[in-house]
């Protein structure tokens, strides 16, 4: 059987941290999020694979060629909509495929639950199903879709995971591949609603929190750097390679740290964290619930909860960052959040820096002594 993965959009409201890179390649883990998706295909015996990209093609495809399996990929040149995605795509598909997004993770059993059944469409209750396609069943079928209602008739919704056979590209006549599905519907065809088991989107930039700790639940430590013998580790933890961990410092899992890091002395790492590669976090420095990827740095005496931090930022000494709730207004709309901040890649925060429910844009420049709180702050300012 055949898979496509489309992984061509950038995944605008995950801004900034997608302006460097498409959502599906946002770390989680410490690994991709199309990556959990591909493994998820492979432990179904799927490894005839195309992969849809688009939206900073580059990183996806050298990614993709770096996997053990040959992966192949077609180009979406201009983002026009999974319908259009699917269309790329069309040439290489022979008989009945899988269809799925790159930047959701969905488990492997799942993918076995629909995989032989022709026609159908993982769902799943969601608390939030405005931000979504939601599904009306009839009989364990699918009657309607309504693609983000203002009031949402149902909490059941669509994860864009579907088992299709050829004959869907002549329902598709504009680039909304929902429109394709609905019109199938109205032409008698039965799509099957099944209730997958596990599947995690991550909607805005904060949603990545819960999808972190959602794959850390399942962590198998491993310990490839080096920790003194006055560290303590408890929990599942995984330390990579030419990685240290100074004494006194406190691991409770579960928390992934990547290669090359240095950690501590007298630091405090919390479960639900994934540090990258390269990070540097400095003495007496407190993480927790926290994701922090490659190349970036805490200064000593700092404490970092319910955050994302993109790459080769700077967060410098008495960085203070704590959770907060408030809204934030992401494409011309007000959203409810919470969480403590989510930074950018190259931001520099000077010392003794507060942050509470914060947004911070790419390549900013924060001087020390500042108090953010429920800010949206853009790419490339310099806060004074």
């Amino acid at each position: 059987m055949q898979a496509v993965i489309l992984a061509a959009g950038e995944g605008k409201r995950v801004r900034p941290l997608t302006r460097s890179r498409p959502k599906a390649m946002i770390p989680v883990a410490n690994r991709p999020i199309i990556e959990y998706v591909i493994d998820a295909l492979v432990k179904n015996g799927i490894r005839d694979i195309i992969v849809v990209v688009g939206y900073r093609k580059e990183q996806v495809t050298r990614f993709l060629n770096q996997l053990e399996i040959p992966i192949d990929v077609v180009v979406q040149n201009k983002q026009l909509g999974t319908a259009h995605a699917l269309q790329c795509a069309e040439s290489k598909i022979h008989g009945d495929f899988l269809l799925l997004p790159g930047d959701n993770y969905i488990d492997p059993h799942s993918i076995a639950r629909i995989k032989d059944i022709p026609n159908a469409m993982l769902v799943k209750e969601h608390p939030n199903p405005s931000n979504f396609g939601v599904v009306l069943l009839n009989e364990g079928f699918v009657s309607h879709i309504v693609e983000k209602p203002e009031h949402a008739p149902s909490f059941m919704v669509s994860t864009g995971i579907y088992s299709l056979t050829h004959n869907v590209f002549q329902y598709i006549k504009g680039n909304d591949l929902t429109d394709a599905i609905s019109a199938m519907i109205e032409d008698g065809r039965q799509v099957l609603g099944i209730p997958a088991d596990d599947w995690q989107d991550a909607i805005f930039a904060w949603d990545l929190l819960k999808m972190n700790r959602r794959l850390l639940s399942t962590l198998t430590p491993a310990r490839e750097g080096m920790a003194s013998r006055q560290t303590i580790i408890q929990g599942a933890v995984r330390i990579g390679k030419g990685t240290t961990i100074g004494p006194n410092t406190v691991i409770t899992g579960p928390v992934v740290i990547g290669n090359d890091c240095t950690i501590g002395p007298n630091c405090c790492i919390q479960p639900n964290t994934s540090i990258g590669s390269r990070v540097a976090l400095e003495p007496f420095s407190f993480i927790g619930n926290s994701l922090i990827m490659d190349d970036s740095s805490v200064g000593s005496h700092s404490r970092v909860t319910d955050t994302v931090v993109g790459e080769r930022c700077n967060l410098a000494d008495h960085t203070s960052i704590t959770m907060g709730t408030g809204l934030m207004e992401i494409e011309d709309t007000a959203i409810l959040s919470e969480f403590g901040a989510i930074i950018g890649d190259s931001v520099q925060s000077g010392p003794f820096t507060r942050y509470r429910n914060s947004l911070v844009g790419n390549n900013t420049i924060i001087e020390g002594c500042r108090s953010l709180t429920t800010r949206c702050i853009p790419d490339d300012s310099m806060v004074i």
